[in-house]
């Protein structure tokens, strides 16, 4: 039987690392814990994207936490819940997704929260999807579990309320994604579960779900978010995200171009750094008896570490000082070979990958994010009608981050 480790130090951190709120309160959870009691918690993971991102590996690494205790951890996949789509924060309905689509991306899940989750060996994590309780729903029994929610719980969300102010539609497929969410709860029979703090209806809903159905008491703990000093978030909807299956030398480039007022919350959040060692770096960053770049080169080595692995992102640091500190190429990239002498800019950005699109070509040259080495160093690409001579092999990069040598023909 897995030992569980209960000492007072240890849960108290778990407690409080990275964590904005404890339901019902802090003490009941705590001395559940402390009791040495083995806790079954899950957190849930829609396969709204190909890839886990840095907000996902928030979560992750706390469900890593309670691993290491030895409590029994479920890394729960959304496959039926992400074809509803969560409503949370959206002024409008997301787009319904197919059973082929949400399987697609969550091909690779598994693999990427291998870095904060063990999957063998003694006390592993469960990977279970709720579709295997979801798709045998009749709809009998969906209309006795709508019957635990009032129409007043769903319509008073913020963002519905948005959306009544701006006469936008409110589908009522949207209201049956956290009674979804929250029948996981009761078919998995969990003590806890844990999510981001703006999960929390959705997670309420489980608990209370639970209470009325099997007479149980869940708990629910809320993570802050990765947040800069101004509340921005750092994630897709604001475009900074990081993705896990990033590349290590974007990956690490990415973590440094976050505002330094993320950097110290991020250890926390993010990173397995002991508690001490980022208090202090905290008080040296607010006495600014420390430069916020090496505070960050060493968040950025720490996320790419965790994800990628030591040597990848001692490679990764090696080519952000190579390329990005001392503004030189690297000495490895990716090469593309062209098959005629003359190109138009905005074509040769999309056929050597370095945009997807012809829009997305000409809003990288409209924003000065393209230049191309010449005799002179890096030119910036500034006209969309500009065509590049193929004459000799030239290097173009996109941004800081990304490198293309063009092979004459």
């Amino acid at each position: 039987m897995t030992k569980v480790i209960n000492d007072k130090k240890s849960v108290g951190e778990l407690l409080t690392r990275g964590v904005e709120k404890v339901y019902p309160n802090f003490s009941e959870l705590e001395k559940r814990l402390l009791s040495g009691d083995r806790l079954r918690l899950y957190c849930g993971f829609d396969p709204s994207a190909p890839a886990l991102h840095i907000g996902n590996a928030i979560a992750l690494n706390k469900l890593g936490q309670f691993q290491a205790l030895g409590h029994e951890v479920i890394f729960l996949i959304g496959d039926f819940t992400g074809m509803i789509g969560d409503p949370t924060d959206k002024k409008a309905a997301r787009r319904q997704m197919t059973r082929v689509e949400v399987l697609a991306n969550a091909k690779d899940y598994q693999t990427q929260a291998a870095a904060y989750l063990k999957f063998d060996g003694a006390n592993p994590a469960k990977v279970l999807y709720n579709s295997a309780w979801n798709d045998k729903l009749t709809y009998k029994e969906l209309i006795e579990l709508a019957s635990n929610f009032t129409v007043q719980q769903m319509i008073t969300r913020d963002m519905f309320q948005e959306r009544l102010k701006e006469e936008k539609p409110i589908y009522l497929h949207e209201f049956f994604y956290p009674l979804t969410q929250g029948y996981d709860s009761v078919v998995m029979d969990v003590d806890l579960e844990i999510g981001g703090n703006d999960q929390l209806f959705n997670m309420l809903c489980g608990r209370d779900l639970l209470k009325a159905l099997k007479n149980k008491e869940k708990y629910v703990l809320t993570l802050r978010l990765l947040a800069d000093e101004g509340g921005k978030k750092m994630g897709k909807s604001e475009g900074n995200v990081v993705w896990l299956n990033a590349k290590p030398n974007d990956m690490y480039g990415q973590v440094m171009s976050w505002p330094d007022g993320v950097i110290c919350r991020a250890f926390e959040s993010c990173t397995n750094v002991p508690m001490p060692e980022i208090t202090k770096m905290t008080k040296q960053l607010q006495a600014d008896k420390i430069n916020p770049r090496d505070l960050k080169m060493k968040l950025a080595y720490e996320i790419t570490r965790l994800n990628a692995g030591e040597e990848a992102a001692l490679a990764a640091q090696t080519n952000f000082i190579k390329t990005i500190q001392k503004k030189e190429l690297p000495e490895e990239m990716a090469t593309w070979q062209a098959d005629r002498k003359e190109y138009n800019i905005l074509d040769l950005l999309v056929e050597t990958d370095l945009a997807s699109s012809k829009s997305e070509a000409r809003r990288l040259v409209e924003q000065g994010a393209i230049k191309i080495k010449s005799d002179d160093g890096l030119i910036v690409v500034e006209d969309v009608s500009d065509i590049v001579k193929i004459d000799r092999d030239i290097i173009i990069t996109r941004g800081k981050f990304h490198f293309i040598k063009v092979l004459k023909k």
